[in-house]
């Protein structure tokens, strides 16, 4: 489970990384598909920064952290990490929804990799506290 939750985390680094790329980009965006997806609208509003660093900086590094998480088999900083990172993404895809009413294809991409780690984190720490369980018996 570690390695499948190590290797999503990476999907979504890659994720972060091509939404720092537009965030700091000023040419024709990729996933500019209409007037509702549009990843540079979202990536150049004034949400697409807390205190001056880039959301898809701060993923970068959640996912990074994750990753490591992972590896180590800290079953239960992971789901509180991962957590963490899923209300994040929640709160970021309400402002899409509610204030910008622009969504960005990369972000969507991240919602649905965040939800994932945070389910399969759960699913890990579950399975170990029923095996230590079982081994107590």
């Amino acid at each position: 489970m570690r390695y499948l939750i190590f290797l999503i985390a990476l999907a979504g680094l890659v994720d972060a990384s091509l939404a720092l790329k537009i965030h700091y980009d000023t040419g024709t965006e990729p996933c500019s598909i209409n007037e509702r997806w549009d990843c540079g609208i979202v990536n150049h509003s004034p949400f697409s920064q807390i205190h001056g660093i880039p959301v898809a900086a701060i993923g970068i590094a959640g996912y990074l952290l994750l990753a490591v998480l992972a590896l180590a088999r800290r079953r239960l900083l992971l789901l509180v990490a991962s957590g963490i990172g899923l209300a994040f993404a929640i709160h970021l895809s309400l402002i899409e929804k509610n204030v910008l009413e622009v969504w960005c294809l990369y972000c969507v991409i991240s919602q649905g990799i965040i939800a994932l780690i945070t389910l399969l984190s759960l699913v890990w720490l579950a399975w170990a506290l029923i095996a230590a369980r079982r081994r107590a018996i």
